[in-house]
This record gives C-alpha cells, sequence and structure tokens, in this order.
C-alpha cells in the first residue's frame, strides 16, 4: 500500500484540526446522473466527503468506477486542503465509511495525520443527499411533452426521408401563418448535405434571421460567433448521427435521433419543448412535409418561384385540442435574393494579409471559407457531372473508381468560389493535391499544408494544419488512409452558400465544380521544407 510521503504529511498536520465527524462514500451515479453532471455516465460513481457537523459537502468527484481506492483519498485530501466554497481548510477528528476495505485502506494512507476512521453501516447524510438526488432526477421534466413525443419523432423522421436540404439552401426560406394563433409569421430554414448538422430551424422573426446571417458572414472570432449562434430566435430540430458516418452521404441509410429545442437570446439554447411550442412545431413540420412533397420538382430548380398552398391541420385525438388549425405556407424568392445579396456582398471587403508570405500562393482560398476533408460518394460524383452548371475536371475514372472517393470540400461565397474555380481553369486544371511540412522561423511552429498543384506547376497553400494540433493530425491521416484505398485518386470540390456558425450547407446546385484528380507524396513534389519569409526578405 502506498503512504503519503513525509513532506505531505507535515502539510496536511499544519491544517488545524477540529472536532468535526465528516462522512465518506462512493456510490454509482444510476439514475442521479443527469442531476450531477451530464456528460458522466450511468457506470460512473460520485465520490463524496460531508461535514456532519455543518451539514455541507466538502468535496465532491465524478469518476471512472474503474479507479481504485487512491481516488478515494484524492477527493478527501482536497476536501481538507481546498473544500468547496465558504468552507475552510481542516482535519476532522474522525470520518465514517461504510466499505469495510476503504477503512482498512484509509488507516494505512491516513497514518501520522491523527484521523480516527470509522465504520457504519448507514451514512444519514449522505444517504440523505443522494434520496434528494433521486427525488430531483425523477422530477426532471422530459425534453418533449409526452402526448406530442411520438408526433415530432414520426414528423422528424419523414423530414429525414424526404431530405428537402436536397432541393433547399438555406437561404430558401419558406414563411408560415398558422391561424389561431397570435405568433405572427415564422421563417423556416433548411439546413443540410455537407453541413454537420441536417435539420429545420423555424424562425420566430426575421430579424433574428438576418442578423444571424449578417455574423456568421462577418469571419468573426469562435467566441463572438458562439455568441450571435446563442442570440439567435428560433425553434430548431437537429438529427444526433452516428459519429463514423460522414454527414454529407448521400443515401443516409443510418439510423438517427431527432433533437428539438430553442434558440433565444435571453435564455440561450434550451433542448425542450413545452406543450404550446411542440404544438406549434408540430403543425410547422407537418405543413413543410406537404409543401415539399407536393412541389419538389418546383423546389429543385436553380430559380424557386413563387409557390404557396395552404393546409387544413387537425391534431391527433390524443391531443385533446378540438380545433382546426389552417396554416399557410410559402417561399419567399425575394426573401432568398436578399440574403445570397448579403453574401456576394462579402466579396467587396479586402481581405486581410499577414506580414508574412510563402514562396507559393496563399491567396487562393479566401479568409473565413469552410475546408473540410472527407469522402464523398461516387454516386453524388456521378449527380453533379450530370448538372450542367458545375464545372467537372473529369480524369474518366468509371472503371476504376471505388465506392466513396477522398474529397477536399471548399466552401465561400459565390462570387469568391468562381474566383478559385477561374484560376485553377485558366492555369489548366487541377494537376494533384498534396500535404508537404512547413515552418515558421519566427515563431519555431511547424505546419503540415495543405497544398493544390495545377497543371502550370503553380502550388497554392487551401489549410494550414499545426503539428501539435492531434484532431487535424488524425483527419490528415485518415486522408492519407483513403488515398491509399482509391488507388490515389482524390477530389477537389468547390461550393458557395457558405452561412452558419462555422459550417456551410451546401447542396448538389451548391456545388460549382468538382476537379477529379490524383494525390502526390512531399517526396514526389519535391520542395523540401516550406518557410514562412518576412516580406523585407
Amino acid at each position: 500500500m502506498n503512504a503519503l510521503p513525509i513532506t505531505t504529511k507535515r502539510r496536511l498536520n499544519k491544517i488545524p484540526q477540529t472536532n468535526a465527524v465528516w462522512e465518506g462514500d462512493r456510490r454509482a451515479f444510476g439514475s442521479i446522473v443527469t442531476v450531477l453532471d451530464a456528460e458522466n455516465d450511468a457506470n460512473d460513481e460520485c465520490i463524496m466527503w460531508v461535514d456532519g457537523s455543518e451539514g455541507a459537502v466538502r468535496a465532491m468527484e465524478m469518476v471512472s468506477a474503474d479507479l481504485g481506492l487512491e481516488a478515494v483519498v484524492r477527493t478527501l485530501l482536497r476536501a481538507i486542503e481546498s473544500p468547496h466554497h465558504p468552507a475552510l481548510p481542516a482535519r476532522p477528528q474522525k470520518v465514517v465509511i461504510r466499505d469495510r476495505r476503504l477503512q482498512f485502506f484509509l488507516r494505512g494512507a491516513l497514518e501520522g495525520l491523527d484521523i480516527e476512521i470509522e465504520y457504519a453501516a448507514d451514512l444519514p447524510l449522505i444517504d440523505e443527499l443522494f434520496r434528494g438526488f433521486e427525488t430531483i432526477s425523477h422530477k426532471k421534466l422530459p425534453n418533449l411533452p409526452p402526448i406530442y413525443t411520438k408526433l415530432l419523432t414520426s414528423q422528424a423522421q419523414k423530414i429525414w426521408k424526404s431530405a428537402p436540404w436536397e432541393v433547399l439552401t438555406d437561404s430558401d426560406i419558406l414563411t408560415l401563418e398558422i391561424g389561431n394563433y397570435k405568433i405572427g409569421t415564422l421563417y423556416a430554414c433548411i439546413i443540410g448535405i455537407m453541413s454537420a448538422e441536417y435539420g429545420v430551424l423555424i424562425y420566430r422573426s426575421l430579424d433574428s434571421l438576418k442578423q444571424f446571417r449578417t455574423a456568421a458572414l462577418q469571419e468573426q472570432s469562435p467566441e463572438l460567433l458562439e455568441q450571435s449562434f446563442l442570440a439567435q430566435d428560433c425553434w430548431f430540430l437537429n438529427y444526433d448521427a452516428p459519429e463514423e458516418e460522414p454527414v454529407w452521404l448521400s443515401d443516409r441509410d443510418y439510423e438517427v435521433t431527432p433533437l428539438f429545442g430553442s434558440l433565444h437570446p435571453f435564455e440561450g439554447m434550451r433542448a425542450t419543448l413545452d406543450e404550446e411550442e411542440a404544438k406549434i412545431v408540430y403543425l410547422a413540420l407537418e405543413s413543410i412535409n406537404r409543401f415539399c412533397s407536393s412541389y419538389r420538382t418546383e423546389l429543385a430548380q436553380d430559380q424557386i418561384a413563387e409557390l404557396e398552398a395552404s393546409y387544413e391541420l387537425e391534431l391527433p385525438r390524443q391531443c385533446k385540442v378540438a380545433k382546426t388549425f389552417r396554416v399557410a405556407i410559402a417561399t419567399a424568392p425575394q426573401l432568398t435574393e436578399e440574403l445570397m445579396a448579403m453574401e456576394d456582398d462579402q466579396d467587396s471587403i479586402p481581405n486581410q494579409h499577414l506580414d508574412v508570405q510563402v514562396p507559393v500562393h496563399d491567396d487562393l482560398v479566401p479568409p473565413g471559407a469552410l475546408i473540410k476533408m472527407g469522402e464523398v460518394p461516387s454516386q453524388l460524383l456521378a449527380n453533379l457531372k450530370l448538372q450542367p452548371k458545375t464545372y467537372c475536371q473529369d480524369l474518366e475514372l468509371k472503371p476504376k473508381l471505388p465506392k466513396d472517393l477522398p474529397a477536399i470540400f471548399i466552401q465561400t461565397s459565390r462570387p469568391k468560389a468562381k474566383k478559385i474555380i477561374d484560376t485553377i481553369v485558366d492555369a489548366g486544371g487541377l494537376k494533384s493535391i498534396c500535404f508537404n511540412s512547413g515552418s515558421d522561423p519566427f515563431s519555431n511552429e511547424a505546419y503540415e499544408l495543405g497544398l493544390l498543384q495545377t497543371k502550370n506547376r503553380e502550388l497554392y497553400i487551401f489549410a494550414e494544419y499545426p503539428y501539435e494540433a492531434k484532431k487535424q493530425k488524425q483527419i490528415i491521416q485518415k486522408w492519407h488512409h483513403n488515398c491509399e484505398k482509391s488507388n490515389g485518386y482524390c477530389s477537389l470540390i468547390i461550393t458557395m452558400g457558405i452561412t452558419g456558425v462555422n459550417r456551410g450547407n451546401p447542396k448538389l446546385k451548391d456545388m460549382l465544380a468538382i476537379f477529379e484528380t490524383k494525390t502526390v507524396s512531399s517526396e514526389e513534389l519535391g520542395i523540401g521544407v516550406l518557410q514562412l519569409m518576412s516580406d523585407q526578405d
């Protein structure tokens, strides 16, 4: 058994000792996990030390069930030296526990601290605390009212299967007017395809929609974007998809879990809906499902015309609302043009340039562009090549093309996307995609640089990944692995429509160009380590 170091014992013995008796225990979370910490697993455990004389929790820690008895000692030492406010550092006269094995362990670990360790079958204070946690967990309100859970889940599954994001961009806003409700016009925004999320946003005000869109286009810091995100005024439906499935897969055969909630400047994000909200969201989703089903061909056009419909909807009997609700739904072409104009206007804002530059081009990809590495299904590639407005550099890979082709996605505004495409086309096309080492001698930082090589042998940086960033390193490793499976074949896809917190929502008609090419190694490229250079050199 490990004993405390002599220096630690001396430090602890300098802390005043009181006549208090503390209770200590280690218990499984069970159903109280959502009360203590929503991120913990129900199989994890809670270590707690409570001062019996004051009835106060001095220290509490959530730990994995795999951790040994040492974790209990660590929490006890924190209770002595740095207890929860407002308690002051102190050593107890006695501690009481209900685990015989822990009792013997503590006797050895705490030897020399003049603390008695006793066993008791019951711990009244801790028992009472856990009973309180159980009561709170049982009283916790569900995310959705019970009578609307199945109804909303059914509507969400219908939307998932119909995939309205395949015909609507996040700029193609639908307006909804619900009779019998004095809530004004609602504005539905469909998000999906290359986004990290699929779903529907139902804005309660047009100002909120525009304000968030403006904030997202201003290339703000992540902190400011998060603040803008939480300041939205809308209800939302998102889908929780398996992490191992790329979200831009076209078949969507994997199971998803619908998530409902609300965003408001005063509330932030709330993952619940009350009965009144659930009713409105249900009527809106039912109308969107019907409307997108009836007008899918018209909604798939590049320029969506003014379309409108009206539905008489009744809530199922279990809702106990014997009313018919008239819902008017329509497209909003003028609003769509306004939102797209906001995006195009960003092209007139001059870019900020760094004081250092590299001996290759670093101005192809504009600041704020979204860059993703992943795989694109071969069927999606085939569909892209059928679109007359999509530029295609086709390597005629059909006999060799794998099921999924590694792809670099670059998403930005429409004018900036066209500028990228024109630059590559004017250079003769895309010759290869490569990752090469780079360094900054001024900061001594090392990078993995993503490079695009055009057929006139020009090099363009599309991304910089610090070597110390583990997550990005894993993404690059996966890219290399996928390229090995595809015999080196890969692709670059340029898309427009960048709006959102930090990810875009393009659909097929937003994908303006695809360049099929091959990946090469840094050795094949033969340029060595790239170094940042000062303008004065």
